[in-house]
Protein backbone atom coordinates (compact mmCIF):
# COMPACT_ATOMS: atom_id res chain seq x y z
CA UNK A 1 0.00 0.00 0.00
CA UNK A 2 2.90 2.35 0.79
CA UNK A 3 4.40 1.71 -2.67
CA UNK A 4 1.04 2.29 -4.33
CA UNK A 5 0.65 5.59 -2.49
CA UNK A 6 4.08 6.75 -3.67
CA UNK A 7 3.26 5.80 -7.26
CA UNK A 8 -0.01 7.73 -7.01
CA UNK A 9 1.75 10.81 -5.63
CA UNK A 10 4.39 10.70 -8.38
CA UNK A 11 1.69 10.34 -11.04
CA UNK A 12 -0.33 13.25 -9.66
CA UNK A 13 2.80 15.44 -9.38
CA UNK A 14 3.86 14.57 -12.94
CA UNK A 15 0.41 15.21 -14.44
CA UNK A 16 0.08 18.43 -12.47
CA UNK A 17 3.45 19.67 -13.71
CA UNK A 18 2.57 18.99 -17.34
CA UNK A 19 -0.83 20.58 -17.03
CA UNK A 20 0.49 23.67 -15.28
CA UNK A 21 2.88 24.16 -18.18
CA UNK A 22 0.05 23.62 -20.65
CA UNK A 23 -2.13 26.16 -18.88
CA UNK A 24 0.48 28.83 -19.06
CA UNK A 25 1.76 28.03 -22.56
CA UNK A 26 -1.28 26.49 -24.25
CA UNK A 27 -3.44 27.80 -27.01
CA UNK A 28 -5.70 30.52 -25.70
CA UNK A 29 -6.39 29.21 -22.19
CA UNK A 30 -7.53 31.53 -19.45
CA UNK A 31 -5.25 30.37 -16.62
CA UNK A 32 -7.68 31.80 -14.07
CA UNK A 33 -10.61 29.66 -15.16
CA UNK A 34 -11.13 25.96 -15.58
CA UNK A 35 -14.49 24.35 -16.13
CA UNK A 36 -16.17 22.56 -13.24
CA UNK A 37 -19.37 21.60 -14.94
CA UNK A 38 -22.31 19.25 -14.88
CA UNK A 39 -24.07 17.99 -18.00
CA UNK A 40 -27.79 18.66 -18.21
CA UNK A 41 -28.32 15.27 -19.82
CA UNK A 42 -31.80 13.89 -20.30
CA UNK A 43 -33.25 17.38 -20.77
CA UNK A 44 -33.12 18.59 -24.39
CA UNK A 45 -31.91 15.18 -25.61
CA UNK A 46 -33.96 12.23 -24.37
CA UNK A 47 -32.53 9.07 -22.80
CA UNK A 48 -35.17 6.75 -21.40
CA UNK A 49 -32.94 5.26 -18.70
CA UNK A 50 -32.53 8.70 -17.15
CA UNK A 51 -36.27 9.32 -16.80
CA UNK A 52 -38.21 6.13 -17.62
CA UNK A 53 -41.60 7.67 -16.80
CA UNK A 54 -41.44 9.74 -20.00
CA UNK A 55 -42.28 6.59 -21.95
CA UNK A 56 -44.95 5.17 -19.65
CA UNK A 57 -48.01 6.38 -21.55
CA UNK A 58 -46.91 5.43 -25.07
CA UNK A 59 -49.46 3.00 -26.57
CA UNK A 60 -47.92 -0.44 -27.15
CA UNK A 61 -44.65 0.89 -25.73
CA UNK A 62 -42.90 -2.49 -26.01
CA UNK A 63 -42.77 -1.97 -29.77
CA UNK A 64 -41.00 1.33 -30.36
CA UNK A 65 -38.73 2.18 -33.27
CA UNK A 66 -35.52 0.20 -33.16
CA UNK A 67 -36.79 -2.52 -30.85
CA UNK A 68 -34.90 -5.71 -31.68
CA UNK A 69 -37.20 -8.73 -32.01
CA UNK A 70 -36.26 -12.40 -32.30
CA UNK A 71 -38.82 -15.00 -33.40
CA UNK A 72 -38.41 -18.71 -32.59
CA UNK A 73 -40.69 -21.03 -34.55
CA UNK A 74 -42.60 -23.42 -32.27
CA UNK A 75 -42.59 -26.06 -35.01
CA UNK A 76 -38.95 -26.00 -36.14
CA UNK A 77 -37.58 -24.93 -32.75
CA UNK A 78 -35.28 -22.59 -34.68
CA UNK A 79 -35.04 -18.82 -35.05
CA UNK A 80 -36.34 -16.80 -37.95
CA UNK A 81 -33.52 -15.19 -39.88
CA UNK A 82 -32.74 -13.23 -43.00
CA UNK A 83 -30.42 -15.61 -44.85
CA UNK A 84 -26.90 -14.10 -45.08
CA UNK A 85 -28.10 -11.19 -42.96
CA UNK A 86 -30.29 -9.87 -45.78
CA UNK A 87 -30.58 -9.72 -49.54
CA UNK A 88 -32.45 -12.98 -50.02
CA UNK A 89 -35.12 -15.20 -48.39
CA UNK A 90 -36.15 -15.60 -44.77
CA UNK A 91 -35.48 -18.99 -43.16
CA UNK A 92 -36.26 -20.57 -39.79
CA UNK A 93 -33.16 -22.68 -39.25
CA UNK A 94 -30.96 -20.89 -36.69
CA UNK A 95 -30.30 -22.70 -33.42
CA UNK A 96 -29.31 -19.52 -31.57
CA UNK A 97 -30.06 -15.84 -31.96
CA UNK A 98 -27.69 -12.91 -32.40
CA UNK A 99 -27.57 -9.91 -34.73
CA UNK A 100 -28.55 -11.76 -37.91
CA UNK A 101 -31.60 -13.24 -36.20
CA UNK A 102 -32.76 -9.86 -34.87
CA UNK A 103 -35.39 -7.79 -36.70
CA UNK A 104 -35.43 -4.05 -35.97
CA UNK A 105 -38.83 -2.35 -35.92
CA UNK A 106 -39.83 0.71 -37.84
CA UNK A 107 -43.04 1.85 -36.18
CA UNK A 108 -45.73 3.28 -38.48
CA UNK A 109 -48.36 3.44 -35.74
CA UNK A 110 -49.01 1.53 -32.53
CA UNK A 111 -50.17 -1.56 -34.44
CA UNK A 112 -48.27 -1.47 -37.74
CA UNK A 113 -44.55 -2.01 -38.34
CA UNK A 114 -41.86 -2.64 -40.88
CA UNK A 115 -39.03 -5.08 -40.14
CA UNK A 116 -35.41 -4.21 -40.95
CA UNK A 117 -32.73 -6.91 -40.99
CA UNK A 118 -29.01 -6.89 -40.19
CA UNK A 119 -27.86 -5.73 -43.64
CA UNK A 120 -30.50 -2.96 -43.53
CA UNK A 121 -32.94 -4.43 -46.04
CA UNK A 122 -36.63 -4.50 -45.21
CA UNK A 123 -38.81 -7.59 -45.09
CA UNK A 124 -41.26 -7.96 -47.96
CA UNK A 125 -42.99 -10.55 -50.12
CA UNK A 126 -41.97 -12.33 -53.31
CA UNK A 127 -45.33 -13.79 -54.22
CA UNK A 128 -45.88 -15.95 -51.11
CA UNK A 129 -42.25 -16.17 -49.94
CA UNK A 130 -40.94 -13.89 -47.20
CA UNK A 131 -37.81 -12.07 -48.38
CA UNK A 132 -35.54 -9.23 -47.27
CA UNK A 133 -34.28 -7.66 -50.47
CA UNK A 134 -35.31 -4.01 -50.64
CA UNK A 135 -33.45 -1.06 -49.16
CA UNK A 136 -36.54 1.12 -49.49
CA UNK A 137 -38.88 1.11 -46.53
CA UNK A 138 -41.80 2.36 -48.64
CA UNK A 139 -41.54 -0.63 -50.98
CA UNK A 140 -41.53 -3.17 -48.16
CA UNK A 141 -44.36 -5.01 -46.49
CA UNK A 142 -46.00 -3.84 -43.28
CA UNK A 143 -46.89 -6.19 -40.46
CA UNK A 144 -48.96 -6.52 -37.34
CA UNK A 145 -47.63 -8.43 -34.34
CA UNK A 146 -50.52 -10.39 -32.88
CA UNK A 147 -49.97 -11.50 -29.29
CA UNK A 148 -51.64 -14.50 -27.68
CA UNK A 149 -52.26 -12.20 -24.73
CA UNK A 150 -50.40 -9.52 -22.80
CA UNK A 151 -48.72 -12.06 -20.54
CA UNK A 152 -47.62 -14.48 -23.24
CA UNK A 153 -44.50 -14.51 -25.39
CA UNK A 154 -46.33 -16.28 -28.23
CA UNK A 155 -47.09 -14.17 -31.30
CA UNK A 156 -48.13 -14.32 -34.91
CA UNK A 157 -46.92 -12.02 -37.68
CA UNK A 158 -49.71 -10.79 -39.96
CA UNK A 159 -48.94 -9.00 -43.22
CA UNK A 160 -51.05 -6.11 -44.46
CA UNK A 161 -52.62 -8.36 -47.10
CA UNK A 162 -54.30 -10.30 -44.32
CA UNK A 163 -52.06 -13.38 -44.51
CA UNK A 164 -49.92 -14.78 -41.71
CA UNK A 165 -46.24 -15.65 -41.88
CA UNK A 166 -45.48 -19.33 -41.28
CA UNK A 167 -42.38 -21.50 -41.01
CA UNK A 168 -43.39 -24.37 -43.28
CA UNK A 169 -39.92 -25.84 -42.79
CA UNK A 170 -36.50 -24.67 -41.73
CA UNK A 171 -35.79 -23.49 -45.27
CA UNK A 172 -39.23 -22.30 -46.37
CA UNK A 173 -40.96 -19.30 -44.79
CA UNK A 174 -44.12 -18.12 -46.50
CA UNK A 175 -46.92 -15.62 -46.00
CA UNK A 176 -49.95 -17.57 -47.19
CA UNK A 177 -52.20 -18.49 -44.27
CA UNK A 178 -55.47 -16.54 -44.06
CA UNK A 179 -57.20 -18.24 -41.12
CA UNK A 180 -55.70 -19.29 -37.80
CA UNK A 181 -57.06 -20.64 -34.54
CA UNK A 182 -55.53 -21.60 -31.21
CA UNK A 183 -51.88 -21.42 -30.17
CA UNK A 184 -50.72 -25.01 -30.43
CA UNK A 185 -47.06 -25.96 -30.58
CA UNK A 186 -47.60 -27.67 -33.94
CA UNK A 187 -48.84 -24.48 -35.61
CA UNK A 188 -46.22 -23.08 -38.04
CA UNK A 189 -47.74 -19.57 -37.74
CA UNK A 190 -46.84 -19.37 -34.04
CA UNK A 191 -43.51 -17.93 -32.85
CA UNK A 192 -41.99 -17.34 -29.45
CA UNK A 193 -40.98 -13.68 -29.16
CA UNK A 194 -37.88 -12.35 -27.44
CA UNK A 195 -37.19 -8.63 -27.16
CA UNK A 196 -33.41 -8.50 -27.61
CA UNK A 197 -32.86 -4.73 -27.69
CA UNK A 198 -34.70 -1.52 -26.92
CA UNK A 199 -34.10 2.10 -27.84
CA UNK A 200 -35.57 5.01 -25.87
CA UNK A 201 -34.39 8.22 -27.44
CA UNK A 202 -35.98 11.25 -29.05
CA UNK A 203 -37.04 9.38 -32.19
CA UNK A 204 -38.81 6.72 -30.15
CA UNK A 205 -40.66 9.12 -27.88
CA UNK A 206 -41.75 11.42 -30.69
CA UNK A 207 -42.91 8.70 -33.06
CA UNK A 208 -44.30 6.62 -30.21
CA UNK A 209 -46.66 9.27 -28.93
CA UNK A 210 -47.34 10.91 -32.27
CA UNK A 211 -47.01 14.65 -32.95
CA UNK A 212 -49.86 15.99 -30.80
CA UNK A 213 -49.25 13.97 -27.65
CA UNK A 214 -45.46 14.11 -28.03
CA UNK A 215 -45.60 17.91 -28.13
CA UNK A 216 -47.56 17.92 -24.87
CA UNK A 217 -45.29 15.41 -23.14
CA UNK A 218 -42.05 17.08 -24.19
CA UNK A 219 -43.22 20.60 -23.39
CA UNK A 220 -44.08 19.44 -19.87
CA UNK A 221 -40.72 17.68 -19.56
CA UNK A 222 -38.63 20.58 -20.83
CA UNK A 223 -40.36 23.04 -18.50
CA UNK A 224 -40.00 20.93 -15.34
CA UNK A 225 -36.92 18.69 -15.62
CA UNK A 226 -34.48 21.61 -15.48
CA UNK A 227 -35.65 24.95 -14.03
CA UNK A 228 -34.11 28.23 -12.89
CA UNK A 229 -33.72 26.95 -9.33
CA UNK A 230 -31.40 24.24 -10.65
CA UNK A 231 -29.02 26.85 -12.06
CA UNK A 232 -29.02 28.58 -8.68
CA UNK A 233 -28.23 25.25 -6.99
CA UNK A 234 -25.44 24.49 -9.45
CA UNK A 235 -23.85 27.90 -8.98
CA UNK A 236 -24.04 27.75 -5.19
CA UNK A 237 -22.38 24.31 -5.01
CA UNK A 238 -18.99 25.11 -6.43
CA UNK A 239 -19.69 24.59 -10.14
CA UNK A 240 -19.06 27.28 -12.75
CA UNK A 241 -20.51 25.82 -15.96
CA UNK A 242 -23.11 23.55 -17.50
CA UNK A 243 -22.73 21.32 -20.53
CA UNK A 244 -26.05 21.19 -22.39
CA UNK A 245 -26.64 18.32 -24.87
CA UNK A 246 -28.86 19.29 -27.82
CA UNK A 247 -30.21 17.51 -30.87
CA UNK A 248 -29.72 18.64 -34.45
CA UNK A 249 -33.45 19.34 -34.91
CA UNK A 250 -33.23 22.26 -32.46
CA UNK A 251 -31.98 24.41 -35.36
CA UNK A 252 -35.35 23.94 -37.11
CA UNK A 253 -37.43 24.97 -34.12
CA UNK A 254 -40.38 25.61 -33.87
CA UNK A 255 -41.18 23.28 -36.80
CA UNK A 256 -38.51 20.55 -36.85
CA UNK A 257 -38.72 17.69 -39.35
CA UNK A 258 -40.79 14.58 -38.59
CA UNK A 259 -41.04 13.02 -36.07
CA UNK A 260 -39.56 15.68 -33.79
CA UNK A 261 -41.59 18.34 -32.01
CA UNK A 262 -40.70 21.96 -31.40
CA UNK A 263 -39.96 23.72 -28.14
CA UNK A 264 -36.46 22.74 -27.07
CA UNK A 265 -34.96 25.98 -28.42
CA UNK A 266 -37.08 28.03 -26.01
CA UNK A 267 -35.64 25.99 -23.15
CA UNK A 268 -32.08 26.58 -24.37
CA UNK A 269 -32.82 30.32 -24.51
CA UNK A 270 -34.00 30.11 -20.90
CA UNK A 271 -30.80 28.30 -19.93
CA UNK A 272 -28.72 31.20 -21.25
CA UNK A 273 -30.79 33.69 -19.25
CA UNK A 274 -30.44 31.65 -16.06
CA UNK A 275 -26.72 31.08 -16.64
CA UNK A 276 -26.10 34.81 -16.96
CA UNK A 277 -28.13 35.50 -13.82
CA UNK A 278 -26.17 32.99 -11.73
CA UNK A 279 -22.73 33.50 -13.26
CA UNK A 280 -22.46 30.18 -15.08
CA UNK A 281 -20.79 29.41 -18.42
CA UNK A 282 -22.45 27.21 -21.04
CA UNK A 283 -20.95 24.52 -23.26
CA UNK A 284 -23.41 23.65 -26.05
CA UNK A 285 -22.89 20.00 -26.95
CA UNK A 286 -24.26 18.60 -30.22
CA UNK A 287 -25.25 15.25 -28.75
CA UNK A 288 -27.38 13.97 -31.63
CA UNK A 289 -26.32 14.59 -35.23
CA UNK A 290 -28.49 13.91 -38.30
CA UNK A 291 -28.30 10.21 -39.13
CA UNK A 292 -26.71 9.33 -35.75
CA UNK A 293 -22.95 9.42 -35.23
CA UNK A 294 -22.85 6.30 -33.04
CA UNK A 295 -26.09 4.29 -33.30
CA UNK A 296 -26.91 4.86 -29.62
CA UNK A 297 -30.28 6.08 -28.42
CA UNK A 298 -28.79 9.34 -27.13
CA UNK A 299 -27.91 10.27 -30.71
CA UNK A 300 -31.56 9.77 -31.73
CA UNK A 301 -31.04 6.84 -34.05
CA UNK A 302 -34.23 5.27 -35.35
CA UNK A 303 -33.07 1.66 -35.31
CA UNK A 304 -29.46 1.54 -34.13
CA UNK A 305 -28.05 2.42 -37.54
CA UNK A 306 -25.12 4.82 -37.80
CA UNK A 307 -25.59 6.99 -40.88
CA UNK A 308 -23.93 10.30 -39.98
CA UNK A 309 -21.14 11.60 -42.18
CA UNK A 310 -21.78 9.36 -45.18
CA UNK A 311 -22.41 12.25 -47.56
CA UNK A 312 -21.26 15.82 -48.02
CA UNK A 313 -24.88 16.94 -47.65
CA UNK A 314 -25.13 15.29 -44.24
CA UNK A 315 -21.92 16.92 -43.04
CA UNK A 316 -23.06 20.30 -44.32
CA UNK A 317 -26.41 19.89 -42.56
CA UNK A 318 -24.53 19.34 -39.31
CA UNK A 319 -22.27 22.34 -39.92
CA UNK A 320 -25.40 24.43 -40.47
CA UNK A 321 -26.68 23.39 -37.04
CA UNK A 322 -23.41 24.53 -35.46
CA UNK A 323 -23.61 27.80 -37.37
CA UNK A 324 -27.17 28.39 -36.16
CA UNK A 325 -26.30 27.74 -32.52
CA UNK A 326 -23.12 29.81 -32.51
CA UNK A 327 -24.74 32.75 -34.27
CA UNK A 328 -27.71 32.71 -31.90
CA UNK A 329 -25.64 32.83 -28.70
CA UNK A 330 -22.33 34.38 -29.78
CA UNK A 331 -23.06 37.66 -28.03
CA UNK A 332 -24.09 36.05 -24.78
CA UNK A 333 -21.45 36.39 -22.04
CA UNK A 334 -22.43 32.88 -20.95
CA UNK A 335 -21.40 31.10 -24.16
CA UNK A 336 -18.07 29.49 -23.34
CA UNK A 337 -17.72 26.63 -25.81
CA UNK A 338 -19.33 24.74 -28.67
CA UNK A 339 -18.85 20.97 -28.73
CA UNK A 340 -19.06 19.99 -32.38
CA UNK A 341 -20.11 16.35 -31.87
CA UNK A 342 -20.56 13.97 -28.95
CA UNK A 343 -18.98 10.51 -29.02
CA UNK A 344 -18.56 9.68 -32.72
CA UNK A 345 -18.08 5.94 -33.02
CA UNK A 346 -15.24 4.23 -34.87
CA UNK A 347 -14.97 2.58 -37.34
CA UNK A 348 -18.33 3.79 -38.71
CA UNK A 349 -17.07 7.37 -38.43
CA UNK A 350 -13.64 7.43 -40.05
CA UNK A 351 -10.91 9.84 -39.00
CA UNK A 352 -11.00 11.36 -42.48
CA UNK A 353 -14.72 12.12 -42.21
CA UNK A 354 -14.37 13.44 -38.68
CA UNK A 355 -11.45 15.73 -39.55
CA UNK A 356 -13.40 17.08 -42.51
CA UNK A 357 -16.35 17.90 -40.31
CA UNK A 358 -14.33 19.28 -37.42
CA UNK A 359 -12.48 21.61 -39.77
CA UNK A 360 -15.73 22.91 -41.24
CA UNK A 361 -17.33 23.14 -37.81
CA UNK A 362 -14.39 25.08 -36.39
CA UNK A 363 -14.47 27.51 -39.30
CA UNK A 364 -18.16 28.24 -38.87
CA UNK A 365 -17.78 28.79 -35.12
CA UNK A 366 -14.98 31.24 -35.82
CA UNK A 367 -17.18 33.00 -38.38
CA UNK A 368 -19.47 34.02 -35.51
CA UNK A 369 -17.14 34.04 -32.50
CA UNK A 370 -13.45 34.52 -31.89
CA UNK A 371 -13.71 33.71 -28.20
CA UNK A 372 -15.82 30.53 -27.92
CA UNK A 373 -13.76 27.42 -27.36
CA UNK A 374 -14.26 24.65 -29.91
CA UNK A 375 -14.53 21.20 -28.35
CA UNK A 376 -13.83 18.07 -30.38
CA UNK A 377 -14.78 14.71 -28.94
CA UNK A 378 -12.43 11.78 -29.38
CA UNK A 379 -13.90 8.77 -31.16
CA UNK A 380 -15.24 5.83 -29.23
CA UNK A 381 -14.12 2.42 -30.42
CA UNK A 382 -10.81 1.63 -32.13
CA UNK A 383 -8.86 4.89 -32.36
CA UNK A 384 -5.65 6.63 -31.32
CA UNK A 385 -5.79 8.97 -28.32
CA UNK A 386 -3.96 11.76 -30.16
CA UNK A 387 -5.42 11.26 -33.62
CA UNK A 388 -7.11 14.69 -33.58
CA UNK A 389 -3.93 16.56 -32.62
CA UNK A 390 -2.64 17.27 -36.15
CA UNK A 391 -5.92 19.05 -36.88
CA UNK A 392 -6.48 20.66 -33.48
CA UNK A 393 -2.92 22.01 -33.31
CA UNK A 394 -3.81 24.38 -36.13
CA UNK A 395 -6.76 25.84 -34.23
CA UNK A 396 -6.94 28.47 -31.53
CA UNK A 397 -8.93 27.84 -28.35
CA UNK A 398 -9.35 24.18 -29.26
CA UNK A 399 -10.25 21.41 -26.82
CA UNK A 400 -10.13 17.61 -26.93
CA UNK A 401 -12.94 15.89 -25.04
CA UNK A 402 -12.42 12.45 -23.46
CA UNK A 403 -14.95 10.47 -21.44
CA UNK A 404 -13.76 8.34 -18.53
CA UNK A 405 -16.10 5.82 -16.89
CA UNK A 406 -15.23 2.94 -14.56
CA UNK A 407 -18.40 1.10 -15.43
CA UNK A 408 -18.94 0.09 -19.05
CA UNK A 409 -15.91 -2.11 -19.61
CA UNK A 410 -16.09 -5.63 -18.18
CA UNK A 411 -12.58 -5.22 -16.80
CA UNK A 412 -14.18 -3.29 -13.94
CA UNK A 413 -16.56 -6.13 -13.06
CA UNK A 414 -14.60 -7.62 -10.16
CA UNK A 415 -12.64 -4.58 -9.02
CA UNK A 416 -12.88 -3.56 -5.37
CA UNK A 417 -13.52 0.00 -4.29
CA UNK A 418 -9.81 0.54 -3.63
CA UNK A 419 -8.83 -0.94 -6.99
CA UNK A 420 -11.20 1.47 -8.74
CA UNK A 421 -9.70 4.38 -6.83
CA UNK A 422 -6.17 3.20 -7.64
CA UNK A 423 -7.19 2.95 -11.29
CA UNK A 424 -8.14 6.63 -11.29
CA UNK A 425 -4.89 7.75 -9.65
CA UNK A 426 -2.72 5.53 -11.85
CA UNK A 427 -4.36 4.66 -15.19
CA UNK A 428 -6.53 7.73 -15.67
CA UNK A 429 -3.68 10.00 -14.59
CA UNK A 430 -1.52 8.37 -17.22
CA UNK A 431 -4.25 8.60 -19.89
CA UNK A 432 -4.76 12.29 -19.19
CA UNK A 433 -1.05 12.97 -19.08
CA UNK A 434 -0.60 11.37 -22.50
CA UNK A 435 -3.00 13.78 -24.21
CA UNK A 436 -1.91 16.88 -22.28
CA UNK A 437 0.82 18.75 -24.13
CA UNK A 438 2.41 22.14 -23.66
CA UNK A 439 1.53 23.52 -27.09
CA UNK A 440 -1.44 21.42 -28.18
CA UNK A 441 -5.18 21.52 -27.62
CA UNK A 442 -6.61 21.75 -24.12
CA UNK A 443 -7.99 18.66 -22.42
CA UNK A 444 -11.55 18.21 -21.15
CA UNK A 445 -12.92 15.22 -19.24
CA UNK A 446 -16.34 15.94 -20.68
CA UNK A 447 -18.11 13.02 -18.99
CA UNK A 448 -17.47 11.06 -15.80
CA UNK A 449 -19.62 9.74 -12.99
CA UNK A 450 -19.08 8.67 -9.41
CA UNK A 451 -20.65 5.26 -9.97
CA UNK A 452 -19.07 1.87 -10.56
CA UNK A 453 -19.65 -1.88 -10.46
CA UNK A 454 -18.60 -2.27 -6.85
CA UNK A 455 -21.25 -4.13 -4.86
CA UNK A 456 -22.09 -3.06 -1.31
CA UNK A 457 -19.93 0.05 -1.52
CA UNK A 458 -20.19 2.32 1.52
CA UNK A 459 -20.93 6.01 1.48
CA UNK A 460 -17.28 6.62 2.38
CA UNK A 461 -16.23 4.49 -0.62
CA UNK A 462 -18.29 6.70 -2.91
CA UNK A 463 -16.81 9.83 -1.33
CA UNK A 464 -13.26 8.59 -1.86
CA UNK A 465 -14.03 7.57 -5.45
CA UNK A 466 -15.52 10.97 -6.20
CA UNK A 467 -12.56 12.73 -4.61
CA UNK A 468 -10.10 10.68 -6.65
CA UNK A 469 -11.80 11.68 -9.89
CA UNK A 470 -12.02 15.34 -8.93
CA UNK A 471 -8.32 15.27 -7.97
CA UNK A 472 -7.23 13.76 -11.29
CA UNK A 473 -9.78 15.20 -13.73
CA UNK A 474 -9.37 18.62 -12.10
CA UNK A 475 -5.95 18.71 -13.73
CA UNK A 476 -7.41 18.63 -17.23
CA UNK A 477 -6.39 21.94 -18.74
CA UNK A 478 -9.92 22.86 -19.85
CA UNK A 479 -11.77 21.19 -16.99
CA UNK A 480 -14.40 18.50 -16.42
CA UNK A 481 -18.14 17.86 -16.53
CA UNK A 482 -20.05 15.32 -14.42
CA UNK A 483 -22.75 13.20 -16.09
CA UNK A 484 -25.41 14.24 -15.15
CA UNK A 485 -27.32 16.71 -12.98
CA UNK A 486 -30.55 14.69 -12.66
CA UNK A 487 -31.04 10.99 -13.19
CA UNK A 488 -33.43 8.29 -11.98
CA UNK A 489 -30.28 6.26 -11.19
CA UNK A 490 -29.29 8.12 -8.06
CA UNK A 491 -25.48 7.90 -8.19
CA UNK A 492 -25.65 9.33 -11.71
CA UNK A 493 -27.48 12.38 -10.34
CA UNK A 494 -25.05 15.01 -9.11
CA UNK A 495 -27.93 16.82 -7.44
CA UNK A 496 -28.74 13.74 -5.36
CA UNK A 497 -25.07 13.00 -4.67
CA UNK A 498 -24.51 16.52 -3.32
CA UNK A 499 -27.72 16.63 -1.29
CA UNK A 500 -26.96 13.27 0.31
CA UNK A 501 -23.28 13.86 1.00
CA UNK A 502 -21.92 11.26 -1.45
CA UNK A 503 -19.70 13.73 -3.24
CA UNK A 504 -17.96 16.92 -2.16
CA UNK A 505 -16.91 19.48 -4.72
Amino acid sequence: MMINSRIMNINIWFVGLIMLFAMTHGRGIDSEFRVKAVSLGGWLVTEGWMKPSLFDAIPNKDFLDGTGLQFKSVTTGKYLCAESGGGTILVANRTSASSWETFRLWRLNEETFRFRVFNKQFVGLDEIKAVAVTNSSTESETFHIVKQNDNSTLVRIKASNGYYLQAKSEELVTVDVSEVRGWEDNDPTVFELTIAARLQGDFQIANGYGPTKAAQVMKEHWSTFIVEEDFKFISSNGLNAVRIPVGWWIASDPTPPWPYVGGSLHSLDSAFSWAQKYGLKIIIDLHAAPGSQNGFQHSSTRDGSQEWGKSDENIQQTVDVISFLTARYAKSPSLYAIELLNEPLSPGVTLEILNKYYKAGYDVVRKHSTTAYVVMSNRLGPSEHKELFPLANGFTRSVIDVHYYNIFDDSFENMTAQQNIDFIYNNRSSDLSFITTSNGPLTFVGEWVSDWRVKNATKEDFQRFGKAQIDVFGRATFGWAYWAFKNANLHWSLEWMINNGYIKL
